[in-house]
């Protein structure tokens, strides 16, 4: 175990329970079996069918010197919600709960509005405690959770008192997804150190979205090393590459993710909006002759946590799903969609495609809700997995399949509403499409030649237009679903290339964020500005620029 995990949410009565806290931090959860959320302070065993089944108690408390000791005149904190993975409870006037576990659970606290948990070295949150006596198997390739023993007198939530505005930010990543070092360092150069350029984008906190690292779970210590240093509290979801693929069920896929980053399902708030991390991937053993492999899917013991976790959400508050895998794509998605439908304001995100796409999800795939969901299948840090020819400072350009560069992105949130702003990685905060277009065109061609513009993270309810020099009509153009030239043509050359020092390019996709219009007729010869103006659904606007040379026309032709 990593002597660094060892920044603790509670706070317990013996030394003995200090150590387990100090050896011990995550656990596979998916075993535990309860009922309905019960009344305050006290979870129902009525669907426990453990032999190990015993009762976890303790309390909440305000950490007001966020030193994880309950000191002297620190009080306790009654109405906050504590969880065993389906059950929640909230904490009663004393500020204490209990809850049925039985011998594989992890115990969370859903961080209320306000208030903050604990993070370690690595600013990765500790809202958790493992309850694990006999460990995780023993003959996994890369370590889960050590035996943690018998079960706290008291297992103790310290909440420290912070300011939440309705107006913040939060950095999203997609597949940051290293296979070693080396590729670490990729992203340090490529996106760490401009954010930390950045100040963070004034950003409260941030989100891996998955595929933390690509199979070599010891790449996730390295990697939680150089996002630390953004310094803001950093959240994780599971993603198909974090996984232990020599598990042979999906109970204990994620010994080790839980480990080092705690359950792999749970929920958050942060100033008026609730966060809701999901796990979407399902481990399938080996059967029929099928090898073991994942698929998307959430089961009925997740469902039942998140039924009861949007239970005590208002009808009103904005909800924000974290996933993996993009929620069409995930099997028992319909009983979500009937969690999720009515509310007024909710939204998801995942990443998994390496490609970004807005998603609106309506009665075509069952959505029963009286306006189409909005899913955001995010940019990836990683892009095409590092893949493509290597720039001058020796990182491939990793250009994602739809021609979008490799990057992050800014979620700002106000209230209840919500802009997304796409962020490419080493370039600056105004590169937000690339423009496509001859180098030179005849004035007889003018009007058959199409200008395209693949503006990276556009969706339907984007506005775009081009005009030809500073004093030209503005021109609508048409958002159209095709591949992006450049990726095409660079996918062509990588082929060609026999002996190559990078991974090649993914397959090209056919892209929904491409807009395009020809150019208008009369335009003089000379070298012209093609001016793009995209109108975002939050009325931010953004703007680039390509030339063109207009020759006349031949003669005789």
């Amino acid at each position: 175990m990593n002597t660094k995990m060892t920044h603790h949410v509670a706070r317990y009565c013996t030394a003995v329970v200090n150590l387990l806290l100090f050896t011990s931090f995550a656990v596979g959860i998916s075993a535990i079996v309860f009922a309905q959320e019960t009344k305050v302070g006290q979870a129902s065993a009525q669907n426990l069918t453990s032999t190990q089944l015993q009762v976890a108690r303790g309390c909440v408390y305000r950490d007001d010197n966020g030193n994880s000791v309950r000191d002297p005149g620190e009080a306790s904190m009654p109405g906050v919600r504590v969880s065993n993975g389906q059950d929640i409870v909230t904490t009663d006037a004393s500020g204490h709960y209990e809850l049925n576990v039985d011998d594989d659970a992890i115990i969370f606290v859903i961080k209320p509005r306000n208030f903050m948990t604990p993070v370690n070295s690595q600013q990765l949150p500790r809202f958790f405690y493992i309850h694990k006596p006999g460990g995780s198997p023993a003959n996994f390739k890369y370590p889960g959770v050590a035996p943690t023993g018998p079960l706290p007198e008291s297992i103790d939530f310290g909440l420290i008192p912070q300011s939440e505005p309705d107006q913040f930010r939060a950095l999203i990543f997609g597949d940051t997804q290293p296979r070693n070092v080396e590729e670490v360092e990729y992203m340090a150069h490529d996106v760490i150190e401009q954010i930390i350029a950045e100040r963070a984008h004034g950003a409260a906190l941030g989100i891996t979205l998955g595929d933390i690292v690509f199979d070599d779970l010891s790449v996730m210590e390295p990697l939680n090393q150089a996002v630390a240093l953004i310094g803001i509290p950093w959240y994780n979801v599971l993603g198909n590459h974090d996984m232990n693929y020599d598990a042979t069920d999906d109970r204990h896929s994620d010994e080790t993710f839980e480990r080092i980053y705690g359950p792999s399902y749970y929920s958050f708030d942060y100033g008026p909006t609730h966060f809701l991390v999901v796990d979407d991937v399902t481990w399938l053993a080996a059967a029929n002759g099928e090898p073991a492999h994942y698929v998307g899917g959430l089961g009925p013991k997740q469902l039942r946590f998140i039924k009861n976790d949007l239970a005590g959400i208002p009808q009103d508050q904005l909800v924000v799903l974290l996933m993996h895998i993009p929620l069409t794509d995930v099997r028992d998605r319909q009983e979500l969609y009937r969690f999720i439908e009515q509310r007024p304001a909710a939204i998801s995100l995942s990443a998994h495609t390496h490609y970004m796409e807005h998603r609106f999800i309506g009665s075509e795939d069952g959505w029963q809700g009286p306006r189409p969901h909005h899913h955001i299948v995010n940019v990836t840090v990683c892009g095409s997995w590092w893949g493509g020819r290597k720039d001058e400072r020796g990182i491939p350009h990793a250009t994602m399949s739809d021609g979008g560069p490799n990057g992050y992105s800014i979620l700002s949130f106000d209230g209840s509403r919500y802009d997304l702003q796409f962020r490419a990685a080493g370039r600056p905060d105004d590169y937000q499409m690339n423009i496509y277009a001859p180098e030179s065109v005849s004035t007889d061609r003018l009007s058959s030649t199409p200008v395209r513009v693949n503006v990276f993270a556009g969706c339907t309810n984007t506005h775009c237009q081009m005009r030809v020099g500073s004093t030209g009509q503005w021109i609508d153009m048409q958002r159209s679903t095709q591949p992006d030239p450049a990726f095409v043509n660079e996918k062509a050359r990588d082929k060609a290339i026999l002996l190559k020092n990078w991974r090649d390019l993914p397959e090209t996709y056919s892209t929904p964020h491409i807009w395009q219009a020809n150019l208008p007729e009369a335009i003089a010869a000379g070298t012209h500005t093609i001016e793009v103006r995209v109108t975002w659904p939050s009325n931010r606007e953004s703007s680039s620029t390509r030339l063109v040379r207009i020759t006349p026309t031949a003669s005789g032709s």
